[in-house]
């Protein structure tokens, strides 16, 4: 019996294509060499000026407990969080999207008798529900990054700063840029100022787009100062000039004056580094406590990295840069492959183990290749190599 035509199409329509063994969920991707290759020497890198601080090396697990992940600075991250019950607790547990929440919660606990100043540094994978703007495809990220975490001082915001600009100085990025912000500080001047409850939520919003026509409307008798800190940001030598003119309630000033202080010990420890500052913008003033920063490199508009102050799991202060190697890396060249030697059967291991302690690869024929006499140098090309060694001696091919 055969099928009408019709009911041909209509099964056909219903069916689910046929899967393929290449497929991945979108957002994940195979990193093939060079690929690779340069995230992971580019993330040796970045970790090895981390360590040359003192920033010692921590390596949290991919997967916590909900109600772990999740609390305080955390909280932030829920939406952002792919959730699976555990089947040996029956608890809910979460794929990390950010490591900082990890870092806070071993820094309240584990590491909570180890003296201060408590420095730590990080590589790892994270996962993202989606990914973080409209511009970024990755669901799957890597990120590098340093948390200070006792001193609640300019001195330790400068030296997060500074000791990312060194690392992105080692890798090789060039035009970097690091644009400095209080979330804090435009919610406090608000309430100070007695901006009514009801109107702050769209004054907010007029500041967020910068709509300097909007401010002046709502802004009330505090319109004219917040238009002026609209119009002060930029670098931050002319920004914190504007700063200092302004006339401010008391909480507010002296929350300003905390990042001024800042770019003054940044400038003191990196006086060449490229800063800016954006006086009025306040995303993450929920969770952030203090000076906030984000990576920027001239003539790109992704992020690189971004970090700032906040509060561990016991409220112990903490401030911290995280990095976006997956943006980074496409930025510098591709990490070199190492020369390879082709090495026939019988080549003497002596004289290999020499070439690779030089910084060649060596690559070993194997029976099924091996013995065919005339074949060993095609060989050799098949498999992208510019040397081959037979018995001590290595010679560069043709």
């Amino acid at each position: 019996m055969t099928c009408a035509p019709g009911n041909a199409i209509a099964q056909s329509m219903t069916e689910d294509p046929t899967f393929s063994p290449a497929l991945l969920p979108a957002g994940f991707v195979d990193l093939l060499t060079p690929d690779a290759r340069t995230e992971a020497e580019g993330v040796a890198t970045l970790m090895g000026v981390f360590a040359s601080h003192g920033y010692n090396r921590v390596r949290p697990p991919l997967m916590e407990f909900e109600e772990t992940l999740l609390a305080g600075a955390g909280a932030a991250l829920a939406e952002q969080s792919f959730r699976v019950m555990d089947p040996d607790t029956r608890r809910m547990m979460v794929l990390r999207p950010d490591i900082t929440p990890q870092i806070a919660r071993m820094a309240a606990t584990r590491l909570a008798g180890l003296p201060r100043p408590l420095r730590l540094s990080y590589a790892g994978t994270c996962v993202l529900v989606m990914p973080a703007k409209a511009e970024e495809s990755g669901r799957q990220i890597m990120q590098t990054g340093i948390e200070l975490i006792g001193p609640d001082s300019p001195q330790a915001d400068a030296e997060v700063v500074c000791v990312a600009a060194e690392a992105l100085a080692q890798l090789g990025v060039p035009g970097v840029s690091f644009d400095l912000t209080m979330p804090p500080f435009v919610p406090a001047l608000l309430e100070e100022a007695g901006i009514a409850p009801t109107t702050r939520p769209a004054l907010l919003r007029a500041l967020d787009r910068k709509d300097a026509a909007a401010v002046a409307e709502l802004g009330g008798p505090l319109a004219q100062t917040l238009i002026a800190l609209l119009r002060a940001a930029g670098p931050a030598a002319q920004a914190v000039a504007a700063l200092n003119s302004l006339t401010l309630p008391p909480k507010a000033r002296a929350i300003l004056q905390r990042l001024i202080d800042a770019v003054a010990a940044i400038a003191e420890q990196a006086p060449d580094l490229r800063l800016t500052i954006d006086p009025v913008e306040f995303r993450g003033w929920k969770y952030h406590t203090g000076v906030c920063v984000t990576v920027f490199a001239v003539g790109r508009a992704e992020e690189l990295g971004r970090g700032g102050r906040y509060l561990c799991n016991d409220n112990e202060p903490a401030c911290g840069l995280t990095f976006r190697p997956d943006v980074l890396f496409r930025m510098i060249p591709a990490a070199k492959a190492l020369p390879r030697v082709y090495v026939t059967h019988g080549a003497d291991r002596a004289t290999a183990a020499a070439l690779r302690a030089k910084g060649y690869a060596t690559l070993a024929a194997l029976p099924a290749t091996a013995g065919q006499q005339g074949d060993a140098q095609a060989e050799a090309r098949h498999l992208g190599c510019s040397h081959i060694l037979s018995g001590t001696t290595c010679t560069e091919l043709a």
